[in-house]
């Protein structure tokens, strides 16, 4: 289990950090800590027991509008903007030295204007844009600009840029403008949602997660680990894996998943952004225990 990590989003949260934490796991990662005593008490900890610290960006809360960073709008004020709000972060968390900072990407998200988004969860309109109104040039013009910023941002601060895949559209899974970036700035790397993959999987029909899955796991630096259940409708948000989830019963393909991983990447990081409050602590050593036999490298 020595690359299982926890989430800490929200606040330090001492209860779910003793249930939920073991012994020789990689590490904690954070993000919207409401205030100074948070870090300071995460900090604490991983000094104490010797984990890493992740942050999903952004590490304080309430310091703009939108918790993500639109870095790819199509408005060059707006974008500047991201770039001074992502620096002023970085160096607001140098001292605690994270050893990857992960973005949520594209953003702001580009959706197929042929599927119904209805079931997808959006903070703000500024947070995604159509396909039809961000053509693939623009896409792959201001990816090309983000890596070579991240790059030299990872360099200057010592960490690893990670980019959590939000909703996808064909310029992700169709072209290899993404492969061809991820490939020429190797320090760059992704995260995969299982969660998100699923919902997209399920209102989506041109989106093949398990396909997704197989292209990018060789660049992965995390899996965001959780799953619910699609039937006639979704429920179970942010559910742990439990082997007894199966996908005959309308859950997600979490096994499917993870042999997919295991065989292109099983050194990847794991971080359990489940709801650890909705079992039993018995439940909860079945979940980690489960997904460690099937990432035997974890």
């Amino acid at each position: 289990m020595k690359n299982f990590m926890i989430g800490q989003y929200g606040h330090f949260d001492r209860k779910k950090y003793e249930r939920d934490f073991r012994k020789g796991f990689y590490g904690i990662e954070a993000c919207l800590l409401p205030a100074e005593e948070d870090l300071r008490c995460l900090q604490r900890e991983a000094v104490a027991n010797g984990f890493q610290i992740g942050v999903h960006f952004p590490l304080r809360a309430g310091q703009a509008k939108l918790r993500d960073a639109l870095f790819m709008h199509p408005d060059e004020k707006v974008r500047a903007e991201a770039f001074a709000r992502i620096v002023d972060e970085l160096d607001y968390m140098r001292e605690i030295k994270p050893a990857y900072v992960l973005f949520h990407y594209p953003k702001p998200v580009i959706l197929d204007d042929r599927v119904d988004w209805q079931n997808w969860r959006f903070a703000d309109p500024s947070d995604y844009v159509f396909e039809s109104q961000y053509p693939l040039a623009a896409f792959e013009e201001k990816s090309e600009q983000l890596f070579a910023w991240l790059k030299e941002m990872g360099e200057k601060y010592a960490f690893v840029p990670v980019l959590e895949f939000d909703a996808l559209n064909r310029y992700v899974y169709e072209t290899d403008v993404l492969e061809v970036l991820l490939n020429k700035y190797p320090k760059i790397k992704l995260c995969l949602d299982t969660g998100r993959l699923f919902v997209q999987q399920k209102i989506d029909p041109y989106f093949d997660a398990k396909r997704v899955i197989q292209s990018y796991a060789k660049y992965a630096w995390s899996l965001h680990l959780w799953t619910m259940k699609a039937t006639d409708t979704f429920a179970y948000n942010h559910f742990p894996a439990l082997p007894e989830c199966t996908a005959e019963q309308g859950w997600a393909p979490i096994a499917d998943y993870l042999r997919i991983v295991r065989d292109e990447n099983p050194d990847v990081k794991i971080m359990f952004e489940h709801r650890s409050d909705l079992i039993d602590d018995e439940q909860l050593n079945i979940c980690y225990a489960w997904v460690n036999q099937l990432l035997p490298g974890s």
